[in-house]
Parts: C-alpha cells; structure tokens; sequence
C-alpha cells in the first residue's frame, strides 16, 4: 500500500465496510459557510447536518474532501515549499457519525484502520486527550491498549473544537507517529513540539456540546463525531518519510518539472519545484471548481497562487510559460478520484497559459522599473508608495509581488503611501463615474461597491448556497435591516443569483436564516460589473447587515433560462448558416418563458429559411453534445473565432462558450463571448420552436422561439387547433390547408358577388333613403343619394357609375354604414370642374353629417361623419351649394 491513490481507496473503502456512506468531496468554494474562503476541513460540507438545520438520509459517512487553505484565518502560502508539511492545497479523509456512534466506537475504527489496515507499528504510535476527557482517556487504555504515558493529556484549546463562538463543539483526541529519534522534535506537549519527529496523523472531534451566547455549555442530545487524517501526512507516513513532498504523487510532478525546466529536483533550488507541484494542484481544482483569476475575493488568491508558482518558474530558467504544460501530469495521477479536473483540463491548461502569457509580460515590466527605482536604495532602505501604486495601477504588478522582489534585498515598501495614493484613485474614479450621465440615484452603488467590494458569483456551478449581507438599500439610503413585510435592495459577499444582464434575465428565488429569517428574492440586477443587487421581501423575521442567509435560486425557472439561452447561441448560428455572414446580434431577451433574438438582415424569412434554421439548430439538441467553457484574453477569443454578444461589455478576460461539433471541418459548431448560464449539454434544451418572426426596424429582424417544455406546450396547442379545425371541415389534417384555401377562395367570391349586387341595388333606386332622384339645380344636374349595405371604399365606384350615367352634373351619394356613421364622396364630371369643386362640396356635406375637411380632387373627394342619420340633411347641403 504505498501510493497516494491507493492510500485513499484504503481509508474510503474500510469505512463503507463499516456501514458508511461515501460523499464525494464538495466543492472548494463553500456553498453553505459563506465566511469561508474555501473549503479547508472535510465537515464543512456537513455543517448545516451537525447543527440540525439539513438531513441527510444516512447516519455515517466517509470521505476525501479537496481542501484549500491560501487565504483568509488559514493562510499557509508563504509557508509552502520551504517546510515539509506545508500546502495551499491538501486532501482532508474523515469519517463522520451523526448521532449514531461515538467516542468508543470512533476511538475502535481509528485504531483498527491504522495498525491493521495501514499496519502502522502500535509502538511508535500515541494519542493527546483533552485534559478534562478522562472518559477517552481510559477507552484509548481499554481499546488500544496504550499505557499512560502515551495517552497525553494536553490542557489547551489545541484539543478542544468549536465551529465558532457559538454552536456544536467538543474535545479532540489527535494520533501521533513517530518518525524515530534521528529527527528532531518532541511529542505534543513539550517544549520541542514543533519539530518533526511526531506527526500528527489524525484528529478524532468529539462533538457532544452546545457553546450557548451567555458562556454557558450544555450537552448535545446526539453526540456527533468529525474526523480528519491528512492525506498527505499519512501517505508519507505509509511511504516511510516524514517529507510530504516525497510521496509519489508529488515526486511524479516535481520530476515533470525537472524535465521540463532540465533543473534538478533535490539541488539548491528543491524549494521552487515544490511550490510549482503545490500550486498545480491548487490552481487547477480551484479552475475546475469555478474559481478564475481576479483581482477580487477568491479570484485574487488563485492569481496570487498561480503568479508564486509562475515566479518560481522562471527562477528556474524556464523561457516559455510553464504551468499549463504540468497540467496533464496532474490529470493522470488525481483524475480518477477527481473526474471533475478531467473535464476542465481544457479549461484550466488555457487559464495557466493565459495567466502566465500576461504575467511574464507583468513581470518583466515591473522588475524593470523597479530595477530602476530601486538601484539607490540599500539594505534597510523603503521604496516609494507612490511608485509601487503606479506599479500596481498602470502596470498590473501586485503589491505582494513588488514586496517579494525586495524581500531579499531587505527593503520595504512605503505602504501608508501606497494606501493613500490607492484612497485618491478611488475618490477620482468616483468622481467620474458620478458625471458620466449614470442616474444619479445609483450613485449609491459605487460608494457601497468601494465599501462592501464585489459580489462573488457562484451560480455557474450551484444553485443553493450561503451569503453574508453586506448591505441594505431601501428608498435609495443604506439601512441596516429590513423587518417583515418591508422590502429592499441586499448586496451579498457571495451568491449563486445571477444578476440580469446580457439579455438574461435575473434569477429569482428563496433566502432563509436563523430565528426564523425568511423571504423571496423578486429580481436580481447586475450594478458596476459585478456588483449582485437582490430585491428582497421579508416574508419573517428580521434581514440586518452581516446576517448569513441560505439562498436558492428557482431551479425550474432557471433551467428554463438557460435552455433558452443555450438555444439563442444555436439558433445565432444557424441563422448565419442559412442567410450569410452579414448576420449580427442586435439585442436578445432571454427569459423562462421564451427567447428573443434579433438581428441583422435586410427582409422577411421565407417558410423555407425559417425551416432550415429551426432544422440545423434542432439536430444539435439531439446530439446532446457537451456545452464547454473556457476562459481567454478577450482579443484572442474574437481573434479565435468567438462572437461578441450585442450591449455586453467585456473585461480583460472572457467566459468562451462552445457548443456543437461541426460536421465539415470538426470545430465546435458554436462560439460565443458569453457571462450567462448555459445548460450542461445541448440535449438538455430539449426543443427549439420558432414561434414569430417580423421585422423590429429598418434592416433589423425578430425572431422569437420556446424551448423544452415550453415550446412541446406551444406545439401541442398548434396541434389541437389544427385538430379542431380539421374537425370542423370534416376533412384530414393533410387536406385543411387546401379545404381553408378553397373556402377563402370561395367567400372572397361570394363577398364580390354581394358587393356589385348591393351596388347594383343602391344604384337602380333599391335602399335609398330618400332623394334618390336625378334633378336639375339651376342649370346643373344633380344625383343624389343615401345607401346603405355599401362598404364606404365602394362608395367611389358608385359615384362614378352616376357620373357615367348623367354624362354631365354633379353625383353625391353617402353610405350609412351599420355603427351609424357615414361617408360621403362627391363627383364632378369633367365638363363642369371649372365650375364646381368637389372638395368644396364635400366638406359642405361633412359638415352636416359631424365631420370635418374632406379631401381628393376637383373632380371627386371623399370625408366622412359620426352622424349618418343626418344623411339625406347632408345632401340637401350639397343641393344648396350647387344654388348658391
């Protein structure tokens, strides 16, 4: 049993022999301890099962937990790769028993997995007990056997646990080997502790108290038990060395280094190959668990981790980026514990290179300068704040890389400057910001970004997790609580709601909390780039600054979301396809419900382009092939062929996003700048419908589609409506166009027929109303009449029959139409135009009826009324008119 792989199964599988379930290892980045950094212990993941607060459906269980510690309480960065034992990253073993067993039991497991399973030698074995323990005291003596003075009691805090000032807690029982006396060190305890001769293999915790506000400690009603053996420390062990940097795992690394950097390994520069192998390892969980460089939060120490580890490589002499070549190595020998850093090898080799791409550049300007700055200081000596803040502000060189580089040259740097110059680059930017035509009642929002820092965005890879509110805004002013029934603005240090923007709609959800805390978070927006804004009701309780709150995002809405968005990148393609390369997004709506996408093109879509487009976009659905993510500097993604998305602003480094393969050339067939949530596959999208299509502006169209559920109702409807339209004909689906073609056909005929039948009724005398009779007005003749059943646009046709049939006079005729309004149109035949104008006329007559002006031409005109009942009164106007 000597490799790390090996050692790892051993533990995990002893425990599901006895009775446990195996968890996998959560996430780095903590969904439910939103004040941890990261995940640094294997119960941070049980956390809400010790407290009460969730149920699991087993009693016992066994894991490997990925653990992080760079940051924060547990930092060990500067530490790592100049001790034995020291690592940002390092896996935690534990076992765990809520409620079901505990001291006896746990101190029995423990003992029987090290000297059988492990076969570790019982005589270079001890324990510690906290000092008021006597009841695990006397089980180590019953159960393992161990005399007195290898049970030490140890007084401190050392060997007691709590989860914080408040909550479960409990004394600790911790397993030492013993590396011999040709190293030094002294057991726990002594003057000597720190050395390394006794290692610390294993922490048994029992929890079996209460730590209450006022002090008080009372037992807990299930006793629960949290354990945890670093996997490192014990593979070392197990591999007979007390360097962690000597197991396989880590030798296997720090070999591909040494090849790869032609530097030997065990020579003077060992410390820098054991940063490298350590931070490989933390860099590319933390790439795979959503983590990417920033110069925020948790973004900010994978830079840091990353950038040491890069520094390093170059102090070894390597001439071309480093890290992103060890990443397969890694793969090969944690892949099949991890299968998560599988999938993102991709993504975490292109963010090593990219990051060591622009740090190499970083580092070469900025150890120029300050080269420069620097050659008149000596030992002892402090560089300038204000250089060091230009090298940070203009030149991206890190405060704590500028420190390091002077480190060894004993000089420091002026930070009370370096704040101050930091504090005036601030105020300006606010400055500016607040002139640059943004509402003024956002100007809260840069002022609490500047306090509060960003929110981290954790929805791309859950959708429950823990934040801690930073800040309430209600009526445009920071408060510090909402009570039940209020409603407000929260920023959170961490939330899995994402913020609308780029067509995305925000999330909408629940938040929970102690006492009773509760609530529904209506929308999320997105201020300054990464500033997460939750509208909030409190529905109970009371939501006050720094309180942590459970949130959970819709998760049926935003499936539905990202099914749509998903959809939108499939369907910007396909259009491309089918109607040419001019095609660019011009703006995008994703919602639950539907998706809208508009774009650039200069006419309608043909039934076959439509068609065409919903096929392509469709047939990757069914493919249900893997939608990937990478991260690029944003010039080489558009460089690559990656589209840009209308309206988003883009920073230095991008989110890509692929989906499809295409068939001629095997290129992912979409590529897109994207900051949205995206499905996990393009099967789970389900059904792309187009549903409209239209045009928005000149040269601009529309296009609207459902997908998943939404467009199978969509079309279900369609089909019921065509069913009962079938129905109705008495004919099959395939004959109802033809069945409604032949109808239309026929009813347009029929309306024809009707209308000259009621023309011909109207004019030969039939449903006048009255003065329907040619007479003479002076020296002119005069044919006027009131019809009605006429539409009002036939009414021009009638007019000139008259005209046709008086050979010379005046024709007015108004149709009364069945709402009781009126048209009237008046005709002058052409001998007479001189003399009358039927633009006159009309008006005469539109005046009668309630209406006013009219318009046309001398020789025919047209206006209408409200009043049709005042028809034959609006003739005998005209009929005076003509008298003058």
């Amino acid at each position: 049993m000597s490799g790390v792989n090996e050692i790892r199964s051993t533990f995990l599988d002893y425990f599901v022999k006895q009775g446990h379930e195996a968890v996998a290892s959560s996430p780095l980045v903590p969904h439910n301890d939103p004040t941890l950094m990261f995940t640094n212990a294997g119960m941070v993941q049980f956390k809400n099962v010790f407290t009460g607060v969730e149920k699991r459906p087993y009693a016992r269980a066994v894991t490997s937990q990925k653990c992080v510690r760079a940051g924060g309480k547990h930092n060990d960065l500067d530490n790592v790769g100049y001790t034995a034992r020291h690592h940002t990253f390092f896996e935690m073993l534990g076992n765990f028993s809520f409620g079901d067993y505990f001291k006896d039991r746990a101190i029995e497991l423990a003992w029987n997995l090290v000297t059988r399973e492990f076969e570790l030698p019982k005589d270079r074995l001890l324990v510690t007990v906290y000092s008021e323990d006597d009841e695990a005291h006397r089980l180590w003596k019953s159960i393992a056997g161990l005399p007195d003075e290898k049970i030490i009691r140890i007084p401190t805090s050392d060997n007691f646990w709590s989860m914080g000032d408040t909550g479960p807690c409990g004394p600790c029982s911790e397993i030492f080997f013993d590396h011999g006396p040709h190293i030094p060190g002294g057991p726990p305890g002594s003057p000597d502790a720190d050395g390394d001769r006794f290692i610390e293999i294993w922490n048994l915790v029992f929890m079996q108290y209460e730590q209450l506000a006022g002090g008080e400690r009372v037992g807990l009603p299930r006793p629960s038990i949290d354990t945890g053996m670093g996997l490192e420390r014990i593979s070392a062990v197990l591999q007979g060395t007390h360097d962690n940097y000597e197991t396989d795992l880590m030798r296997a690394i720090i070999a591909e280094v040494a090849e790869l950097t032609d530097v030997d390994a065990n020579g003077p520069q060992k410390a820098s190959h054991r940063v490298i192998a350590d931070h490989l390892r933390a860099a590319v969980f933390l790439t795979a668990d959503g983590v990417l460089p920033s110069n925020e939060g948790r973004g900010y120490v994978l830079r840091r981790i990353m950038r040491r580890a890069m520094r390093h490589a170059q102090l070894l002499g390597a001439k071309e980026p480093l890290m992103h070549r060890l990443v397969p190595i890694l793969v090969r020998e944690m892949g099949r514990a991890y299968p998560e850093i599988v999938r993102a090898e991709p993504l975490a080799s292109e963010t090593l290179l990219l990051e060591e791409t622009r740090f190499r550049r970083t580092l070469e300007r900025g150890l120029s300068i300050l080269e420069e700055e620097t050659a008149h200081l000596s030992a002892g000596g402090r560089f300038s704040g204000e250089v060091a803040f230009k090298l940070y502000d203009t030149f991206g060189f890190p405060l704590d890389l500028t420190q390091d580089a002077l480190r060894a040259r004993d000089i420091s740097v002026d930070l009370p400057a370096f704040d101050a110059a930091m504090a005036r680059q601030k105020a300006e930017a606010r400055a500016n910001w607040a002139g640059s035509g943004e509402a003024a009642t956002d100007t809260v929002w840069f002022a609490l970004r500047d306090e509060v820092g960003a929110t981290e965005f954790l929805g791309y890879d859950t959708e429950k997790a823990e934040g801690v509110v930073r800040a309430i805004v209600r009526d445009g002013a920071p408060v510090e609580r909402l009570a039940a029934g209020e409603r407000g603005l929260v920023i959170l240090n961490q939330t899995p709601f994402y913020g609308e923007s780029g067509g995305q709609v925000g999330d909408v959800g629940q938040f929970a909390g102690e006492g009773g805390l509760a609530g529904t978070v209506n929308s999320t927006q997105k201020k300054l780039g990464d500033l997460f804004i939750h509208d909030v009701s409190v529905t109970a309780g009371t939501l006050a600054v720094g309180t942590p709150v459970a949130l959970e995002v819709d998760h049926s809405r935003r499936a539905a979301v990202r099914a749509n968005h998903s959809a939108t990148h499939l369907l910007h393609e396909a259009l491309r396809r089918v109607l040419g390369d001019h095609v660019a997004q011009k703006g995008s709506l994703v919602a639950p419900d539907r998706l809208r996408f508009d774009f650039s093109h200069p006419k309608p879509l043909t039934d076959a382009e439509r068609a065409e487009v919903e096929d392509i976009a469709n047939r990757f659905v069914l493919r249900n092939e893997p939608v990937e993510t990478r991260i690029l500097a944003v010039d080489d993604a558009i460089k690559s062929g990656a589209r840009a998305l209308f309206g988003e602003k883009y920073g230095e480094e991008v989110r890509v996003v692929s989906m499809g393969t295409d068939e001629g050339n095997g290129a992912p067939y979409s590529v897109e700048l994207c900051g949205g949530t995206h499905v996990k596959r393009t099967g789970d999208i389900g059904l792309i419908s187009l549903v409209s299509e239209g045009a928005v502006a000149s040269g601009v169209r529309r296009i609207e589609a459902m997908t998943g559920h939404a467009a199978r109702r969509h079309l279900n409807d369609a089909n019921a409506a065509l069913q009962g339209a079938a129905a109705t004909l008495k004919a099959p689906v395939a004959e109802v166009e033809a069945r409604l073609v032949a109808l239309v056909d026929e009813r347009r005929k029929l309306e024809r027929d009707l209308a000259d039948a009621r023309k011909k009724l109207a004019m030969g005398g039939g449903g006048a109303s009255g003065g329907d009779d040619v007479r003479a007005v002076g020296d002119v003749k005069l044919m006027a009449r009131a019809v009605s059943g006429i539409e009002i646009k036939d009414l021009k046709a009638l007019v000139d029959e008259g005209k046709q049939r008086i050979g010379s006079g005046v024709v007015a005729i108004v149709g009364v139409t069945e709402d009781g309004k009126a048209g009237i149109v008046v005709g002058v035949t052409a001998d007479l135009a001189g003399r009358f104008d039927a633009v006159a006329l009309v008006r005469r007559g539109a005046e009668v009826l309630g209406g006013k002006g009219g318009g046309g031409r001398p020789d025919m005109a047209q206006a209408g009324g409200p009043d049709g009942a005042k028809a034959a009164d609006a003739l005998a106007a005209i009929e005076a008119a003509l008298a003058g």
